[in-house]
């Protein structure tokens, strides 16, 4: 065995140790509003308490899984499922744990000033940034050494891993997008189109459970996603790189993303730069470890290799992150010229906001997926097969960054709403408005940037499935495999339908639970005046509670029984249609979702910050949209990306104990 494979692990170690001392030092800030302390202790018991019964549910569903994988597949697969879908429920803790606690530090810090309040949640997101994606890497690595050591030379035993971390993904992912946007919803509609009640009212008893979503939500379901993420693609480097590289080829990834590790941890350095301009400030933090991470890929590739082939490729993906931040940014900031649009078009109406916003997210679509289109066409003629997958090992190179900033944003709302309950005073609120704006730039970015990442990943995956298949190609005009496509393609707008209605459903259930409030309690500006009664959020979040674990079992149903239920009656080639059909359209479908919500929620933040009238035509108009927005980019569009991960994983442990 290569030494150097040891030194996947020792880095993760490395910046684990450095995560637990970066931990000690934000989480050890004093809290001095008790009023802060109380209401964060509220969000982190009910963030806890919604996942160790969502996790117990998927425990039981996982269980029964297992031990069908076990008859059919053999107990190795079994094995490898159950530790991927052990540690991405595990990491969706952890990202949980980080935020509830950073929270009311970030609210503190504000009265520091911004760059200091800035620093505490963007310390907190890097904690999480930073633990998450070394677990992955520390994960893969270790069991494929332990495979290695037991005489198993194939790592296509790994493809178990990268199933059971998409699977809980999704349930962490779906479940936790239904929660939070069925009181995200209601809170807005309710609260602030019917009652004219500001964002983050105490007295709107959906608000406490707004703030237990955003930590269930984006940081669980983004911990999980990103876990599941960054183990598929390099499972998938790891099985191409020894086909084509032998276990050089299985190295390379393993290093880069060693050495990513570390270079995601400069961008604290980068952070504390005195840049006054937000969207400078933005792209220090991911250019710095951007070029760190191509300095250090060159060298490994020259040493392991000889040559920088294999650097170009994975250049390629470290490229193509940028590109896809300039796009992602250009669509969805408050001051860009397609958010200005649908703020304009707020004046006219409801329609009109959501007119334009889908159409701005229609347009935004085709730009990302040139950019992968091009790489993909780049990294072949460099490497092959292999170097699509090098492409998207230059994705994942820099993950702990992006995960630092999608954390970031959950973490910052949150403290937002803990200074508004608080009753802090309106210079820190103006503050944490602006500290919001970025938080959702960097929520927009994240999600492009995972689902980038798992189109990658499938074309990897897809490629060796081909290869465990014994397929050298799948014939398009074969009938089998035109069905395969078709079937593929609709999944997608199926999974979005199930997860939407969900949302829907649950929605309508809290609204009528908070307009029952209202009508009890008569007068609720007696609430907004420091009033004792309390808000009845207990009984909003058994509501969200109760319809997120309703709501995740179909999507995880139908992601593992197509692809199983296509291969038995159709065959391996028309399996390989369906995978290439659902990435075909999970791609531009899951980018329209994501960019499209991000773009109206910050029209509907341009228009509060302007000094817009609350409760107006205008206002009404873009807090609609939002409410249109808010489940397509945090439910169903991040949950695609995990959804075609998951059938591709699928179909290669078909592919390799089937055929």
């Amino acid at each position: 065995m290569n030494l150097l494979i040891f030194m996947a692990p020792v880095s993760c170690i490395l910046i684990n140790v450095f995560s637990v001392f970066l931990a000690r030092r934000v989480l050890r800030k004093p809290i001095r509003f008790k009023e802060i302390t109380e209401i964060s202790r509220i969000i982190k018991e009910g963030a806890i308490a919604y996942l160790n019964r969502q996790f117990t549910a998927v425990l039981i569903f996982g269980a029964i899984l297992a031990v069908i994988l076990e008859l059919f597949f053999g107990a190795l697969t079994a094995i490898a499922f159950s530790i991927g879908a052990i540690f991405s429920a595990i990491s969706a803790y952890i990202g949980t744990l980080v935020a509830v606690n950073t929270n009311s530090k970030t609210a503190e810090a504000v009265k520091e000033g911004f760059h200091k309040a800035f620093l505490t949640a963007f310390g907190g997101g890097m904690i999480a940034g930073l633990s998450l994606t070394s677990f992955g890497l520390l994960v893969v690595s270790i069991f494929y050494m332990l495979l290695l050591a037991l005489g198993y030379n194939d790592p296509v035993k790994l493809v178990g891993l990268g199933f059971g971390a998409s699977l809980v993904g999704l349930f962490a992912r779906v479940g936790g997008g239904i929660y939070t946007k069925a009181a995200d919803i209601s809170a807005d509609i309710v609260g602030k189109v019917e009652m004219g009640l500001r964002e983050d009212d105490p007295s709107n008893p959906a608000v406490i459970a707004d703030q237990v979503g955003d930590n269930v939500g984006d940081i669980a379901g983004t911990g999980s996603d990103i876990f599941q993420s960054y183990v598929c693609m390099l499972v998938a480097a790891i099985i191409l790189g020894v086909a084509t590289r032998g276990l050089e080829g299985a190295i390379y990834p393993l290093l880069v993303l060693g050495s990513g590790l570390v270079a995601s941890a400069g961008s604290l350095v980068s952070a504390r730069l005195p840049i006054k301009s937000i969207r400078d400030l933005i792209y220090s933090i991911m250019y710095v470890p951007a070029i760190i991470a191509s300095i250090s890929s060159a060298f490994i590739s020259q040493q392991l290799f000889g040559n920088l082939k294999a650097f170009l490729a994975t250049l390629l993906g470290i490229v193509a992150v940028l590109l896809l931040t300039h796009v992602t940014e250009y669509y969805t900031s408050p001051g860009s010229k397609p958010v200005k649009a649908i703020v304009e078009s707020s004046k006219y109406g409801p329609a009109a906001n959501i007119l334009t916003g889908f159409s701005t997210g229609l347009e935004a679509a085709f730009s990302p997926t040139l950019i992968i289109s091009v790489i993909i066409l780049l990294a072949y003629y460099f490497e092959g097969l292999y170097g699509i997958t090098l492409a998207a090992v230059g994705f994942l190179s820099i993950m702990g960054t992006f995960v630092s900033m999608a954390a970031y944003g959950p973490i910052v709302d949150n403290a937002d709403g803990l200074i508004i309950m608080s009753g802090m005073s309106a210079d820190l609120r103006r503050v944490m408005d602006t500290l919001d704006a970025i938080g959702n730039i960097t929520k927009a970015i994240c999600k492009v940037y995972a689902i980038g990442t798992s189109a990658l990943a499938q074309i990897a995956l897809f490629s060796t499935y081909l290869n465990s298949a014994h397929l050298s190609a799948i014939n398009a005009a074969d009938s089998k495999t035109i069905a395969g496509m078709l079937v593929g393609g609709s999944l997608s707008f199926i999974l979005c339908s199930l997860v939407i209605r969900a949302v829907s459903k649950a929605s309508n259930v809290m609204m009528e639970e908070i307009r029952r409030y209202f009508r009890k309690f008569k007068s609720p500006m007696q609430e907004k005046s420091g009033g004792k009664s309390k808000p009845a959020h207990v009984k909003c979040i058994e509501i969200c509670t109760k319809a997120a674990l309703r709501g995740m079992f179909s999507p995880a149903i139908l992601s593992v029984v197509s692809p199983f239920a296509v291969a038995f009656l159709l065959g391996a080639e028309a399996l390989g249609g369906l995978v290439i059909g659902n990435l075909v359209t999970t791609l531009p479908l899951s980018l329209l979702m994501c960019i499209s919500g991000a773009a109206w929620d910050n029209a509907k933040k341009h228009v509060e910050m302007s000094g817009g009238e609350k409760g107006g035509p205008m206002h009404s108009a873009s807090v609609i949209g939002d409410t249109v927005g808010d489940p397509l980019k945090d439910t169903a569009g991040p949950s695609l990306d995990i959804f075609v991960n998951l059938i591709g994983t699928a179909a290669l442990i078909y592919a390799t104990h089937i055929v």
